[in-house]
């Protein structure tokens, strides 16, 4: 860890914390706002039920909020409820903007709530007259703007389910996913922008068509508006569909093998983001909500439900550094933007950059920054005060695609330490434990498996094609076999409680990237953290090489533009690892490379390079966005001496 760990950078005024939707929501349940993690979770009928009607939820919840089952995977929560999205979607109306996009050219197009309710009945109508039912599977394969926003609730609105991949995906990451599902519809693109690139996909939309034999329809999103035209005027369906009746299939990153397709009920996914955005987040009607994302990953779909609560969206597409490294912050203070999402590494990104918006644009609106992805080093945390904006409340969130929604992440009412998580997610069980299964809850930075000890609503409803749930099973609950226990593979730690204050986490990696040299389990985001402090390294990867019998650690990093990794450099870096980590955290290799490889949603793949260098399989290059990189870092020749 470094110096400035734990040093708390913010903390919210009383009127803020007077002013919050968790303030609001404590009150109307009657619990103090320091209780309500406790009250939760000791009920959570009564928690989630007050969620419901708090946050506006449309539909009928029914007399039941929760049946327990024999085991977590078979808990029901509002089994009787039955909504439909479309309607909690669309639930203002009016000339207001609800969402926003631009493209890299700059060009900005706009609905206002009328006009997104009005194309998504016509899409709603043009997809029935598909013959879209209840059950069937659409699909997208579209860049981050309206088109797929329109096209998401008006599958949603028929009871049918959506799934949507990045257009930067090549054919065969498409086709592992969308494959699996068998789509009667895609709504697809030929060509992006990226860095100021244009990219043709026109060849490969139709090798990913070719591959779908299911498909009844194919709308280009050159031909959207001529594919609504017949039905513009036909009323957004309001039918409603059973609490768990599917609605996205997301994706596994497939860096291990096939993508496992997270089948996500409609109910718990947007129960699950109403009380993240409304509580955790304190979105509420009117607030403007940009969160830079793709379609190919699970922050779409978390933005996309910020509508639900009255927020308008603004969608970014192409580089979040295009034309400018301030791009983002540009459109903050053009659209009055109030939350602020962005990936960890971006952050750091800005940082390494010497982005100061602080200096250079007004933020007057913004009041939360988001940042998830991977973990946010106490650097990172410092670098937002110090240049983005100085009251501000950063959260730093960490959850996955496999629920669609949060572990662990914000609380505007608590302070903001550096290198820390706020706190676990209302509702939601939270605990760290040893390989014993005992919780660390006492003990302040040992490092253990984030576990979940009781069902929440966003548990998916298991991986498709997983007829007898067993691929689900080994996923997350046999981990701790003699539990009953979600184990979500992320290595962390508590962090020790001011005093009067809360515990935070700290998320180290995936536990299935987790080291252990000499038997001693380390996490591979304790290196980076401690190396990508060095302003002359851009990033850095790390992973396990077998070796004589045991794991060498190796750690890769690229340097930015015109910088050397040097010996006094590789030293100084040793240095910093066991000073603070330990002896053991120090890498026995320490290699410059001009590249490391990526998935398309910009997460670093450890375990394909440890696959590859160990000479496993690497079973899915097609989710890589650079594998040539990957080959590479395989063939340099210091490792193999």
């Amino acid at each position: 860890m470094t110096d400035l760990f734990g040093t708390q950078l913010w903390a919210p005024s009383g009127d803020r914390i007077a002013e919050t939707n968790l303030t609001r929501f404590s009150a109307s349940v009657g619990v103090a706002v320091r209780d309500l993690q406790r009250w939760s979770v000791n009920y959570r009928a009564a928690f989630w039920s007050a969620v419901w009607d708090h946050t506006g939820m449309i539909g009928e919840q029914g007399d039941i909020a929760l049946v327990r089952g024999e085991n977590m995977r078979a808990d029901r929560f509002f089994p009787e409820a039955r909504l439909n999205l479309a309607t909690n979607l669309l639930n203002r109306s009016g000339p207001q903007t609800a969402v926003i996009a631009y493209d890299e050219s700059g060009e900005r197009r706009a609905l206002s709530w009328d006009g997104l309710r009005d194309q998504v009945g016509a899409c709603a109508a043009a997809l029935a007259a598909d013959g879209v039912v209840p059950g069937d599977r659409v699909v997208a394969y579209l860049p981050h703007g309206i088109e797929a926003i329109v096209a998401m609730i008006a599958t949603a609105s028929l009871g049918a389910t959506f799934s949507s991949a990045s257009p930067d995906f090549g054919t065969q990451g498409v086709l592992d996913r969308f494959s699996q599902i068998d789509p009667v519809v895609l709504f697809g693109c030929t060509g992006y922008s990226y860095g100021g690139k244009q990219f043709d996909t026109t060849q490969r939309l139709q090798d990913v068509v070719a591959g779908l034999p299911t498909l009844r329809r194919i709308v280009k999103v050159e031909e959207f508006q001529d594919y609504l035209a017949p039905h513009l005027g036909q009323p957004v369906p309001d039918d409603l569909y059973p609490y768990d009746q599917p609605w996205y299939v997301l994706y596994s990153s497939g860096t291990t093998g096939k993508p496992k397709c997270f089948v996500h009920r409609a109910g718990g996914v947007l129960l699950m983001h109403k009380k993240e955005q409304y509580l955790s987040c304190d979105i509420s009607s009117g607030d403007v909500v940009l969160y830079f994302t793709t379609t190919g990953w699970m922050m779409w779909n978390w933005l996309v439900s910020a509508l639900a609560s009255g927020a308008t969206i603004v969608c970014i597409d192409g580089s979040p550094a295009f034309p400018t490294m301030n791009n983002l912050f540009d459109v903050v203070d053009r659209e009055g933007v109030t939350l602020l999402g962005m990936g960890a590494k971006f952050v750091d990104t800005l940082r390494k950059a010497d982005v100061h918006p602080k200096t250079t644009h007004e933020l007057v609106s913004l009041r939360t920054i988001c940042s998830t992805g991977s973990p946010l080093t106490a650097e990172a945390f410092a670098y937002v005060y110090d240049s983005i904006k100085t009251d501000v409340h950063l959260a730093s969130i960490s959850g996955g695609t496999d629920l669609c929604g949060c572990f662990v992440g914000g609380d505007p009412t608590l302070p903001v330490r550096a290198g820390e998580i706020q706190t676990e997610s209302l509702g939601l069980q939270m605990d760290v434990w040893d390989d014993q299964g005992h919780s660390l809850r006492d003990h302040p930075g040992a490092r253990g498996e984030l576990v979940c000890t009781q069902s929440f609503p966003s548990m998916p409803l298991g991986f498709w094609g997983d007829t007898d749930g067993s691929t689900y099973s080994a996923a997350y609950f046999e981990r701790f076999p003699d539990h009953d226990v979600w184990a979500h593979g992320d290595f962390a730690a508590y962090t020790a409680p001011p005093e009067g204050g809360v515990a935070g986490y700290v998320i180290h990696g995936r536990s299935d990237a987790t080291l252990n040299p000499g038997g001693v389990r380390i996490g591979t985001a304790e290196i980076t953290r401690q190396v990508e402090t060095e302003p002359s390294i851009a990033e850095s990867l790390v992973f396990g090489q077998d070796w004589n019998d045991d794991t060498r650690v190796v750690l890769l990093v690229r340097m930015v533009e015109c910088e050397t990794l040097t010996t006094e450099r590789i030293a100084a870096l040793k240095s910093r690892i066991r000073t603070n980590c330990s002896p053991r955290h120090v890498p026995a290799l320490v290699l410059q490379v001009s590249d490391l490889p990526r998935t398309r949603s910009g997460k670093l793949t450890e375990l394909a390079v440890g696959d590859a260098v160990n000479g496993r399989e690497v079973r899915n290059t097609e989710a890589m966005a650079n594998p040539e990189a990957l080959w590479a870092i395989a063939a340099l020749p210091e490792l193999r001496s």
